[in-house]
């Protein structure tokens, strides 16, 4: 198993089997991700050195004015994607595997949680697991203490609620809130 292959399979959204190849080769993924995140939350960095932090989490280019106040937390970082001029507030939590797409202009609040996987139902089968990108658009704003679970896409100019649990797709230029979050009005 080799990263590309990881990535293709978990954009693919098939279910990965608990102690597969895909599997293990998630938690080898999560202990990288460990180190750097603690390299990342145990002392202070510049902004500079907060990026090429990035850069290897994510095994890709960072977008340009990347701001982040950590701590931050993720358990991959490989499939994350990163827009320009994206800020982060403190205390997020990132599960990437299933695949985050950050486009440009997003703002993301205190303790937000992006979510993409889901556990099996089945309670014999509970440790096998369905990957689900989250697509974040353009100049959106993610008020703090929000979650978007596996799936969701949040489209350009969106507003959520702080505290919102997203289930389902935001329309674009409308304001959402609440749990489950419903639309609460639309902007312009």
């Amino acid at each position: 198993m080799n990263l590309q292959e990881f990535l293709l399979y978990m954009n693919s959204g098939k279910e990965v089997v608990c102690g597969s190849e895909i599997h293990k080769y998630m938690s080898e993924l999560a202990q990288e991700a460990i180190r750097l995140t603690l390299q990342l939350n145990t002392k202070y960095n510049t902004q500079e050195e907060i990026y090429n932090i990035f850069l290897e989490l994510t095994n890709k280019s960072v977008g340009k004015n990347f701001r982040l106040f950590p701590p931050f937390y993720t358990d991959c970082g490989k499939n994350l994607t990163i827009g320009d001029n994206v800020f982060i507030n403190s205390g997020c939590k990132i599960q990437d595997q299933g695949g985050v797409f950050i486009g440009d202009g997003t703002l993301i609040g205190h303790n937000v949680v992006l979510a993409t996987l889901n556990h099996q139902f089945e309670p014999t089968l509970r440790g096998n697991i369905f990957p689900r990108a989250i697509n974040i658009g353009k100049n959106i704003w993610i008020g703090a203490n929000a979650t978007i679970l596996p799936g969701v896409t949040i489209e350009d100019g969106a507003i959520i609620a702080a505290g919102a649990v997203v289930s389902k797709n935001v329309p674009k230029n409308t304001v959402v809130g609440g749990v489950p979050a419903k639309v609460i009005k639309k902007i312009k």
